[in-house]
């Protein structure tokens, strides 16, 4: 018996193997002992359709597919491994992977993808490892990787992404390592890496960051290794690095001139810091860095003078071993860090105090070590400060070098022309809280290196064009608390690298028509606090590359849709505390195809349109409706994507009519904080749990959350006996008929 049960098996698997080879297309060589399909090379320009059912791997490499269609591996659900490497791909159909569901290993390297769409990587729930390398892809739309809740690894090396938006990496919550090395990443959102709870290593290096990105990688509580070398980081400030689980930190090749003391105080787990390849003269002791045992700088132009002598010390007293040797003085050149006695590092002859200038100096201008009368000057931190020294004129002499100049808390009233001169390579200027009524013509001149301008608490009310000129560079512009009553139009024109503008808690009425001439490259506008009553339609235009908009705390009554339009960009809107009490149909329809975060709360909000979200869905991930006064909101079923939903403080009326709001927000994994405000038996219960609903027609049949439960369960039981691979006979059975 066991001999004839022997002899059928086998019968059977040299038909079912025979049936196999006649099935293999003709580019292909395929293996049917070991489920395996190579088509290599073969010119092939789609997908063959008579690629054995069973086949697990398969690899295309180097063939010619330019589109992968919908659906174009449905007749091989049991792959687990599929190569597309340098197949020209240009685009991914939304849902070309569909049926995949068994997949662990998707290769689509050097191909030309350009855009990932929201349902491109649709089907693959299984994925491990996503190689999207050496592509050309400049965007990822927001829910792109929504559905790779098991991915471990994403490789997104040398691709060309500028940006990274706001939870661009949702769903990814078993993603290990990601990878982002080799793009022109200059910008990061400060959620950019939030939802990436087991991410352990982060690959940054070969961009184009000119500051660490403390923010976003804050985000990152679990991860060990970040690698940020090769950037344009030129300073790491205080406390700039908080990640509490970050061991081993990689900021070589880049173009680090200073470190503050506490730079890595919020990483206390850190061990390694490599600092190879930068330009640092010298480190200041790392405070709160008491886990750090290796310290990397070599070929840094290292000054072991006096002023290098606490970080000697600190180094032999936390048992840091340091690699490194100095570049001067010519005495000590060559000489390893670890080989130097503290009596050998010794300084010049101190130079001459501020009140005896040498005879070819002008007066009131330093010599270049120098610093002014009154103020503290670091030249190994390339610092200066005359913070709340009583000044009321800007002092000069500053150390040509300086890259941070603080003069907060002063009293200069204007700001001359050529106010800062020598300054060429200062990047901050701190002038908040100085009494500034006027920046005159050319305050500025000269300062080609200045990013961060923080101008706020002045009494300024306008700003010319004239008075930022020669500041280019100029990305972050800080003019909150002012007396502007108007948007400082003329002066963006010179400002082509404008990214933030803060306009907050002034006294701005409206804007007006072209109001952001100029400002091509804002990202984020801070406008709350105002009297703004008023947007012109095309107000916001010039600034087609916006992403958040603030203007909470304003006078707006409706909601400003006319001045939507134009913003393709746009993923964070803010109009809670304006005093609108009705929003209308397609209200936010023009920038339904970008918007994640909507903050409608605290408004005394009537009564919103059931149209009024008309365009929204999967792609909010936030809504704030909180503190309002509507006794019922819209149809939201279409926010498949909310990962926040506030409904607290809003006096709903629990009767048939809220009998929807109620099944939806009972399916939703969220605590949304809806209560009921009547009737007066249901008075203070939630929504959710209200039982008033209980008497309404059709309460039984569309009950998902009561009724369904037992078939939600048994459903539940079939997917997971399904996944497990239980029965997977009765699955090739069912395929084969």
């Amino acid at each position: 018996m066991r001999l004839f049960w022997g002899l059928l098996l086998l019968t059977v698997a040299l038909v079912l193997g025979g049936t196999a080879a006649a099935r293999c297309p003709a580019p292909c060589v395929c293996d049917n002992l070991r489920a395996h399909v190579l088509c290599l090379n073969g010119n092939l320009t789609a997908i063959p359709g008579t690629i054995q059912e069973l086949t697990k791997k398969l690899n295309f490499r180097g063939n010619s597919f330019t589109v992968i269609p919908v659906g174009a591996f449905l007749a091989t659900p049991y792959l687990t491994h599929l190569d597309l490497q340098r197949c020209k791909v240009e685009r991914l159909e939304e849902g070309a992977f569909r049926g995949l569901g068994r997949l662990l290993y998707l290769n689509l390297a050097s191909n030309d993808i350009a855009l990932l769409y929201q349902e491109s990587l649709d089907g693959l729930s299984s994925l491990r490892q996503l190689i999207l390398e050496g592509n050309r892809i400049e965007e990822i739309q927001p829910g792109a990787f929504g559905h790779l809740g098991s991915l471990t690894v994403l490789d997104l090396r040398a691709n060309a992404l500028v940006y990274l938006p706001d939870m661009v990496f949702q769903g990814l919550q078993a993603l290990k390592w990601l990878r982002l090395s080799h793009n022109a990443l200059h910008v990061l959102g400060s959620e950019a890496f939030t939802a990436l709870p087991a991410l352990r290593r982060l690959s940054l290096d070969h961009n184009e960051l000119q500051a660490l990105p403390g923010e976003a990688l804050a985000r990152l509580e679990a991860a060990t290794r970040l690698d940020l070398g090769h950037n344009p980081i030129t300073y790491i400030a205080e406390e700039a690095l908080a990640m509490a689980s970050l061991k081993h930190l990689f900021l070589d090749h880049a173009a680090l001139q200073d470190v503050a003391p506490e730079a890595f105080a919020g990483s206390p787990q850190l061990r390694t810091l490599d600092l190879r390849q930068n330009q640092l003269r010298g480190l200041p002791p790392l405070a709160g860095a008491g886990g750090l045992a290796r310290v990397s700088l070599a070929g840094n132009p290292l000054l072991c003078s006096c002023l290098l002598r606490p970080f000697h010390s600190w180094l032999a007293r936390a048992r840091v071993q340091a690699e490194g040797s100095c570049a001067a003085p010519p005495a000590l050149r060559g000489r390893p860090l670890d080989s130097l006695r503290p009596p050998e590092m010794k300084c010049a002859q101190p130079l001459p105090p501020p009140s005896s200038p040498a005879p070819s100096q002008q007066p009131g201008v330093a010599s270049r070590g120098q610093c002014p009368r009154g103020c503290t000057c670091s030249a190994a931190f390339r610092h200066g400060s005359c913070e709340n020294r009583g000044l009321r004129e800007i002092p000069r002499g500053f150390p040509r070098a300086t890259r941070l100049l603080d003069l907060r808390r002063n009293s200069f009233g204007t700001v001359p022309p050529a106010a800062f001169p020598g300054l060429k390579e200062l990047v901050s200027l701190h002038l908040q809280s100085c009494g500034i009524r006027l920046l005159r013509p050319g305050a500025l001149r000269g300062l080609g290196s200045l990013v961060y301008l923080y101008l706020a608490d002045n009494h300024l009310s306008t700003l010319s064009a004239d008075a930022l000129e020669g500041v280019p560079q100029l990305a972050y512009l800080d003019l909150d608390h002012n007396a502007f009553t108007h948007l400082p139009t003329a002066a963006f024109q010179l400002l082509p690298n404008l990214i933030s503008l803060h306009l907050q808690h002034n006294a701005i009425g409206e804007l007006l028509e072209g109001a952001l001439a100029g400002a091509g490259k804002l990202r984020w506008l801070y406008l709350a606090g105002n009297t703004i009553s008023h947007i012109a339609p095309s107000a916001l235009a010039a600034a087609k590359m916006l992403e958040k908009l603030h203007l909470e705390g304003n006078r707006l009554p409706e909601v400003p849709t006319g001045a939507l339009w134009g913003l393709p960009a746009l993923s964070e809107l803010k109009l809670s505390q304006n005093p609108i009490k009705h929003v209308g149909y397609g209200a936010f329809q023009p920038v339904a195809s970008s918007l994640q975060h909507l903050y409608l709360d605290n408004m005394g909000l009537e009564w919103i349109s059931p149209g009024a979200f008309t365009g929204l869905g999967p792609k909010i991930r936030s809504l704030y409706l909180e503190s309002n006064k509507m006794s019922d909101i819209p149809d939201m079923r279409n926010f498949t994507g909310l990962e926040i939903l506030n409904l607290r403080d809003v006096p709903f009326h629990c009767d048939c009519q809220l009998l929807p709001l109620h099944r939806w927000i009972s399916k939703l994994n969220l605590h949304v904080g809806a209560t009921c405000e009547s009737p007066a038996e249901a008075h203070g219960l939630k929504v959710k749990l209200s039982t008033t609903f209980q008497t309404c027609p059709g309460w039984g049949r569309g009950k998902d959350g009561g009724g369904s439960s037992d078939k939600t369960t048994s459903a539940s039981k079939s997917s997971k006996k399904k996944r497990s691979g239980k029965s997977p006979a009765r699955g090739f059975k069912k395929s084969r008929a």
